[in-house]
């Protein structure tokens, strides 16, 4: 039941989420150090930089994992709650 959770209890996938969390902040302060250069008109980065802008796609697919992993997790509790 939800009234015996922990207020400090970790589900399944919260990792997953804190860390695509991170990934996908690391992505964007990549992005924006690597378009910044064209605002500015200085030289622009190598093309190889504007892979790190994946990052944010990478932290995305992370997050969302571990939002499957927890909806996962819900219904196998709920299912053992019921049955």
């Amino acid at each position: 039941m939800r009234d015996k959770t922990q207020p400090n209890s970790t589900a399944p996938g919260d990792g997953l989420i804190r860390a695509g969390a991170i990934v996908f902040f690391l992505g964007t302060v990549a992005t924006m150090v690597t378009v910044a250069p064209l605002f500015f008109g200085a030289k622009p980065f190598p093309t190889y930089m504007f892979g790190l802008s994946m990052l944010m796609a990478v932290g995305f697919l992370i997050a969302g994992a571990g939002v499957l992993r927890s909806i996962a997790a819900g219904r196998r509790q709920a299912r053992g709650e019921a049955g």
